[in-house]
């Protein structure tokens, strides 16, 4: 008992009985049949050795060779076909001969009978002549412009707009104008976009600004939006496309490249008219 206690540290010790040692009743023995020992701990001993992180090796609270998964969050690899020990070799869970034992079937197959996806009617059709255009607030160019990002004095084109943040990087067809927050216009601005509607239209003509229709086809769209990739291959920028028949009575000109700084005033004529003629 005494060589066990023996290992603890010094500073706990056996508190004094009053008894002298040399009395009988005073004997280790007798102690322990009489009355448990009390043990008591130095004053100099604190509690907090426990939860220093440098005495962690000493406690064995915790050690970094204890750390590992709970028990079922991983599971090992079935190897199949690989001995019958496995429970998973021979037929490697296939089942005896037959289609699905030596390979598989492509999606939707049913035996034989009439496809799901032929049973069914077909719904609609897709439009192969449809445009898509990025729709642009007058409020948001308005917020952008308060903000600095935008020069209300220069030309606003569909390559300011995107730099500015007011609309997304993929433009796939072009730009349409809206007239939501239409009211925040306060001041002269000229923008040339694909598509505006007669709301935006009216708000920006009303302040002494003006919006131009613009053609752009695909390589016209990539020469404007990113002239340097041309520069990087070493080739010119393309000329500007004209626009398709069915497109001439939507547009007011041509776009030009590169991206312009100044507008295209819009003459007398072509006020009156509405629609101005195809300006390259």
């Amino acid at each position: 008992m005494w060589r066990r206690f023996s290992l603890l540290s010094a500073k706990v010790k056996p508190c004094h009985l009053s008894p002298p040692l040399s009395h009988p009743l005073c004997s280790p023995f007798s102690q322990a049949i009489s009355k448990p020992l009390q043990w008591q701990i130095a004053p100099s001993f604190s509690p907090s050795i426990f939860s220093s992180s440098s005495n962690f090796s000493t406690v064995g609270l915790l050690r970094l060779n204890d750390l590992r998964d709970n028990h079922g969050s991983t599971h090992k690899k079935i190897r199949k076909g690989r001995g019958i020990g496995s429970g998973k070799g021979k037929t490697a869970g296939r089942g005896h001969k037959g289609q699905k034992a030596r390979g598989t079937m492509k999606f939707g197959f049913e035996g034989g009978q009439t496809p799901l996806r032929r049973r069914l009617p077909r719904r609609g059709f897709k439009n192969p002549f449809s445009l898509t255009f990025q729709p642009v607030g007058l409020g948001k160019i308005a917020k952008l412009i308060n903000a600095g990002k935008i020069d209300s004095s220069e030309l606003i084109t569909m390559k300011t707009l995107k730099e500015a943040g007011a609309i997304g990087k993929q433009i796939k067809d072009g730009v349409r104008l809206m007239g939501r927050g239409a009211e925040e216009i306060k001041w002269p601005i000229h923008l040339e976009v694909t598509r505006v509607t007669s709301r935006a239209k009216a708000a920006v003509e009303e302040t002494g600004g003006s919006v131009r229709k613009v053609y752009y086809n695909k390589l016209g769209f990539k020469a404007l939006l990113k002239p340097e990739w041309f520069e990087k291959k070493g080739r010119l920028l393309p000329k500007a496309a004209r626009p398709p028949p069915k497109q001439r009575d939507k547009v007011d000109s041509v776009g030009r490249l590169p991206a312009p700084t100044k507008p295209i005033p819009f003459t007398t004529q072509e006020k009156e008219v509405g629609t101005a003629p195809l300006v390259a």
